[in-house]
């Protein structure tokens, strides 16, 4: 996704809708678009509601909303309802990473927001064996992937390590795949990390403590990519449907509050951007059935192979921000925003215990 081209199409479509106290609000993209009838496209609903204990003093909130405009992501509306202040916002940097955003005064009756929003997905897949043709990125538009970031920095072991996974590979495919292949064959899954990570890849480097979920091991992917020159972004979201792939350990449906997933691409001079996930073969190694896979097992080889170059879009796309300020926040930026955030008089609350935040995610094939 062209950072300038989200900004140009947001920009044609009906202004955003801001909401009174009570009411119900929308922001529509573009429902009557042709590629809507396509019969790859799969629709679907995403519910997410925040519902607070009590108005015991006065704070605000952030959802996250589907942003990526792409050839395999269309959002194309959001809905909602709530019964304080809410208005649909951009991030100040990116200008990309849509969000609702929600404040409340102290007393009153107990704050809620619930919005719905419809996207359409379809599966990607890029052959990497002959170059392809596709849109390219200005570089201006490409400077902004290959640049630090709080968590990833691009210099010291960050790229004296990416140097050594790279070796003797000498195109942007190839050393990409070199990083990959070191991620899976180096890494780990920890099912005890709270949420999908933090991202921090200095600290795990440092440490050597390369486990971790999906936002620290696809993190040390694009790190590790900019660190030798190529463009690369974390791309945050949620998993929103089974797999047709047949893996069970990369699915959901139904109530999906805990199925955020981080993904990665890389851009390629003669491919475009390149869609990539070395955290999700470590997944399959820890949980597909029988679980504690080794790395020849046909699950995980299979796997190992599709996502390099190809993703299921089972998974709705949210942003890909790093360092995000959020609008009209007292707290510190956030390193990414894939969860919906509160904050109070007191603190901002935990993201990553929806059960006492309070909030529930939900998804189903529209």
């Amino acid at each position: 996704m062209k950072r300038r081209s989200f900004l140009k199409t947001a920009a044609a479509l009906p202004a955003l809708s801001t909401v009174g106290t009570y009411g119900l609000g929308r922001s529509a993209y573009a429902a009557a678009e042709p590629w809507a009838n396509g019969t790859e496209w799969k629709l679907f609903e995403v519910t997410t509601r925040v519902e607070l204990t009590a108005a015991d003093s006065a704070g605000r909130a952030w959802i996250p909303l589907p942003s990526v405009l792409s050839d395999y992501s269309r959002p194309l509306s959001n809905d909602w309802t709530s019964n304080v202040k809410t208005q649909q916002l951009h991030d100040a940097h990116y200008g990309s990473t849509a969000m609702l955003y929600a404040e409340w005064n102290q007393g009153g009756e107990r704050p809620f927001v619930e919005v719905s929003s419809r996207i359409l997905t379809r599966d990607r897949a890029v052959d990497l064996s002959r170059p392809r043709r596709f849109e390219k990125e200005s570089a201006v538009d490409l400077a902004e992937y290959l640049k630090a970031t709080e968590l990833l920095p691009t210099d010291g072991i960050v790229k004296s390590t990416a140097l050594k996974a790279v070796g003797k590979a000498n195109t942007d495919v190839a050393k990409s795949r070199a990083i990959y292949e070191w991620i899976v064959d180096n890494t780990f899954r920890d099912p005890k990390t709270r949420g999908c990570g933090q991202g921090d890849i200095k600290a795990m480097l440092q440490t050597g403590n390369l486990s971790g979920k999906c936002a620290d091991l696809n993190a040390l992917f694009v790190g590790m990519a900019r660190s030798v020159g190529i463009p690369a972004r974390d791309v945050y979201g949620l998993r929103i449907n089974p797999s047709q792939w047949g893996y069970r350990s990369m699915s959901a449906s139904g109530n999906v509050t805990r199925a955020q997933h981080c993904r990665a691409e890389f851009y390629s001079a003669s491919h475009g951007w390149v869609p990539v996930d070395p955290a999700d073969v470590r997944k399959v190694i820890l949980e597909e059935p029988p679980g504690n896979l080794q790395v020849t097992d046909a699950k995980v080889k299979l796997a190992r192979e599709k996502l390099f170059g190809a993703w299921e879009m089972n998974w709705l796309p949210y942003n890909t921000s790093h360092d995000i300020k959020l609008p009209n926040s007292k707290g510190a930026p956030l390193g990414f925003l894939m969860y919906p955030q509160v904050e109070t008089a007191s603190a901002r609350k935990d993201p990553y215990d929806p059960d006492n935040f309070k909030y529930t995610i939900t998804a189903k094939a529209a």
